[in-house]
């Protein structure tokens, strides 16, 4: 991976982005989604995890990150493993899932081509993070994250998807605890 795609500076922000493998629309259940903010929750009380925007799609996360405590990258390698775990566990135990063995079948594809993993595989192997250089990209960034779901047809506001911070920043009950960036003043 590039130097570039690195956590470099633990005290700057990040945004990130990390995908199911081949893009698999995992996250059309809220079951599936609740895995993920209960980790992300337990990372905030257990390891400095910082949270300032975010959003779940039905493959992939979108989230602006930073950290008071443990390393970014090793909060991001643990967080992926135990969802990686819990989400194949729920796919496994899931009564209505009825994409099930195919799911399973391309993250077990997924791992045995990665020679970093042992017969499974459910996230792509990076985060792709970039840091945040000045309250502009911030925004720029934010705004992304937050017009996601609007740009994928599944809401007309951002502020009407659930999963996604969009809902702190209208001053709705978020599903998470975030930090709110100040507003941008032109």
């Amino acid at each position: 991976m590039s130097v570039k795609y690195k956590f470099r500076d633990q005290e700057k922000l990040y945004f990130i982005s990390f995908a199911v493998v081949n893009w698999i629309d995992l996250f059309i259940r809220n079951d599936y989604k609740d895995i993920m903010l209960n980790s992300w929750k337990y990372c905030q009380t257990h390891k400095g995890f910082e949270i300032y925007g975010w959003c779940i799609m039905t493959s992939h996360v979108h989230m602006i990150i930073g950290s008071n405590g443990a390393k970014l990258e090793d909060i991001m390698r643990d967080m992926k493993k135990h969802t990686s775990i819990a989400l194949k566990a729920a796919i496994q135990n899931h009564p209505g899932e009825s994409r099930r063995e195919w799911m399973l079948w391309m993250m077990e594809r997924a791992g045995r081509k990665n020679s970093q993993n042992i017969n499974f595989q459910l996230w792509q192997q990076d985060n792709h993070p970039i840091e945040i250089y000045d309250f502009r990209m911030l925004h720029q960034k934010l705004d992304y994250i937050h017009n996601n779901p609007v740009v994928a047809g599944i809401v007309d506001k951002p502020q009407d998807y659930l999963y996604s911070s969009a809902r702190d920043y209208y001053g709705l009950p978020g599903m998470v605890d975030i930090i709110l960036i100040d507003p941008l003043v032109a």
